[in-house]
């Protein structure tokens, strides 16, 4: 600015200075454009890196493979033998096949339904005189 006004001394130099003042100031902000523009781009190209990275994982090799299977095999036994222990079979009995074996079962229901005091009291009374309705064999 000090040189621009020695230069035009004695001259009309109201213009030239705000001329000169107004091209120093869009060279700042152009300058300031340029560096929010760097920065901007920067920031994307981190963000980009850090998600490659996110995506990347590990290199699989023979080495790592194997080390993971192996942990992983060892894994899935201890799972079987926890399940193992809890069932004292191995195969777990139907419905049927528990009626087959225990005869207990059979009467178990009516037990149940006479300790509870639900027991249902049939008369069989109104079903002695069947003879008296007109009940059709016809099909």
């Amino acid at each position: 600015m000090n040189k621009e006004a020695e230069e035009n001394l004695g001259m009309v130099m109201v213009f030239t200075l705000v001329s000169a003042a107004q091209e120093r100031l869009n060279e700042i902000v152009d300058e300031l454009k340029e560096r929010q523009e760097e920065e901007k781009l920067r920031k994307e190209k981190e963000i980009e890196e850090a998600e490659k990275k996110r995506f990347e994982g590990t290199h699989v090799t023979i080495e790592t493979f194997l080390a993971w299977k192996a942990k992983f095999v060892e894994e899935i036994e201890r799972e079987k033998k926890k399940r193992s222990i809890g069932q004292p079979g191995t195969k777990k009995l139907t419905g049927k096949e528990l009626f087959m074996q225990d005869h207990t079962l059979d009467s178990s229901d009516v037990q149940f339904l006479e300790e509870e005091g639900d027991s249902v009291q049939v008369d069989e009374s109104l079903f002695q005189d069947l003879d008296d309705l007109d009940i059709d064999d016809e099909d």
